[in-house]
């Protein structure tokens, strides 16, 4: 079975918080906002009563909502206390986070994309463990997903390392560590000369 990746949170954001929206626009006459899904879990709008908005200094702002709903492949949010279009257009471009504590939880072998990023990758073989790089960043490819990994020292050269238990043999997220087993030459393959 391959590993999954889910949910991104965008650059810069507080640690203790995953955006799951982004406002797109003000929708309809009643201080409602169309946004764009940002979470791989859209079910989670059907229950969703507080959330936090992004605010313009990079922090964040607790915010009630009083109603969701699907909309041409979107979600819009009926925020309280917003209740006219003017009240709603300052929010346009702003994210809408939970805590990333309230994260759905994910079955075995599947993983946050955040979750993953600056994991140190470590092949061990016949007892020795050797460092070959840091995550940092996803692939998705609809098949098999691709940990992008930069090398350790001075290498400029990124690898490409299949996010699979053949080849992922052990990913510790609280220590972010993946150890590797590579089949032979994998990693000189990808290198690109």
């Amino acid at each position: 079975m391959s590993g999954k990746v889910r949910d991104v949170a965008p650059e810069n954001t507080l640690e203790q918080f995953l955006a799951v929206a982004r406002v797109v626009k003000p929708q309809g006459r009643r201080g409602e906002v169309v946004a764009d899904i940002l979470t791989d879990f859209p079910e989670r709008f059907e229950k969703l009563k507080r959330a936090f908005l992004e605010d313009k200094n990079g922090g964040t702002r607790p915010v009630e909502i009083e109603n969701t709903w699907p909309h041409k492949g979107r979600i819009v949010l009926k925020f309280s206390g917003v209740d006219s279009i003017n009240q709603a257009d300052p929010l346009r471009g702003l994210h809408v986070f939970i805590r990333r504590e309230d994260r759905v939880a994910l079955p075995d072998h599947q993983y946050y994309v955040w979750e993953l990023e600056g994991c140190r990758v470590i092949r061990e073989a016949a007892g020795r463990a050797q460092e070959v790089g840091v995550v940092t960043g996803i692939d998705r490819t609809g098949g098999v997903d691709l940990l992008r990994v930069a090398r350790a020292g001075n290498d400029p050269r990124e690898l490409l390392i299949p996010l699979t238990q053949d080849i992922c043999t052990r990913i510790d997220t609280a220590e972010k560590k993946i150890v590797i087993d590579p089949p032979e030459d994998l990693l000189e393959l990808n290198q690109g000369g």
